[in-house]
């Protein structure tokens, strides 16, 4: 890394490597040449070519300390990890710490140190509370607190001045892609739903608020944010900027929902408004019995459904969007059609053995 042939290496420091969004930057990262790639989750994962996992715990000042100060050759962390707790106000000391641990691990060590990418969403704009100021933008003001991400991104603005680094902000809006065990993964709930309903001969209902089926979504596709991401992080108009990363195009379920149904070879029937972390939490034993079936791989229920998250989605009965030009003004022009994307995913949950 000191040599002057190595100038152009760089060496990714991905925070929540175990993620839908952390799993997806390191594929994009493996793609890259000139990136050598550090993985930490708690569980930590299994090493090979140009990445290498660290198990740590990041709640663990000391633990943070002892396994990443000692990473002198970190070019970039790319954060993206996320502790849930049953509360808003809850969540901020949790997260606001683990990204004051790494920081202060690794800031200290790391004489190469360039940037700081930190993973948001649209809480930031207070999606999360109730129907909000549609599109949303980069520059709007902030709300009433508690919210962790933006206690992230002022830690980060207060540390940046006199710094070698710079620090970006990325705002997708719902992520999907494929990973498992992973408590905020949208597709992976519309899938597992919908083979659960058609084992059931059930036709595939929208479960949530009458209003929510006819609302204005947009989503974001994993990879495609992990490319945005590695831009924002290495194009220096990025430098201390946030953007909103989106597909670039609009939804409305009542569009969308009879396409997926048709994915799986199901019917629809009216929306019934549900909890799917109610009326699913009995359906462990039924999994079981689909997975010896249908011969697929053996995941845990509980790391293939994400109940409370997609009862949270399908609760937003108002407009959920973002204005995504500010990235395309900087130099991004990547996009996603989204029935496309929900169906690749669906593909490659079939072809990885996760659903019938």
């Amino acid at each position: 890394m000191n040599n002057k042939g190595a100038a152009a290496q760089k060496t990714a420091l991905v925070i929540g490597a175990g993620g839908v969004i952390g799993r997806n930057l390191i594929e994009y990262l493996e793609l890259l040449p000139e990136w050598e790639i550090i993985g930490v989750s708690r569980r930590g994962g299994d090493s090979s070519g140009r990445t290498r996992y660290v198990s740590v715990d990041l709640l663990n000042e000391g633990d943070t300390h002892e396994k990443l100060g000692k990473l002198s050759e970190v070019t970039h962390i790319f954060y993206a990890a996320y502790q849930d707790r049953p509360t808003w106000a809850e969540l901020v000391a949790p997260n606001l710490a683990m990204l004051v641990n790494v920081v202060n691990a690794v800031e200290p060590h790391a004489a190469n140190l360039q940037h700081i990418s930190l993973m948001q969403g649209y809480k930031v704009y207070g999606a999360h509370l109730g129907p909000f100021k549609t599109p949303a933008r980069e520059t709007d003001a902030y709300h009433m607190p508690p919210e962790f991400n933006i206690d992230q991104q002022q830690f980060l603005e207060r540390r940046q001045p006199g710094s070698s680094w710079t620090w970006s902000a990325l705002r997708p809006s719902v992520v999907s892609g494929f990973a498992l065990g992973n408590p905020m993964n949208l597709a992976m709930v519309i899938a597992v739903y919908a083979s659960i309903s058609k084992e059931l001969g059930l036709p595939l209902r929208f479960p949530g608020k009458p209003g929510a089926y006819n609302s204005l979504l947009e989503m974001t596709d994993a990879a495609l944010l992990a490319k945005a991401t590695v831009w924002a992080a290495t194009d220096e108009r990025c430098a201390n900027q946030a953007f909103n990363i989106t597909n670039g195009d609009l939804f409305r379920w009542n569009e969308l929902w009879p396409k997926i149904a048709a994915s799986f070879g199901l019917e629809t029937a009216p929306p019934l408004q549900m909890s799917l972390e109610e009326v699913m939490a009995d359906k462990e034993e039924l999994w079981s019995s689909m997975v010896e079936k249908h011969g697929l791989a053996n995941n845990a229920y509980k790391d293939v459904s994400s109940w409370r998250f997609g009862d949270f989605v399908f609760s937003w009965d108002y407009d959920f969007f973002a204005d995504g030009s500010k990235a395309r003004r900087f130099g991004f022009h990547e996009f996603v059609d989204t029935e496309a994307m929900f169906m690749d995913i669906f593909k490659e949950l079939r072809q990885r053995k996760v659903i019938p």
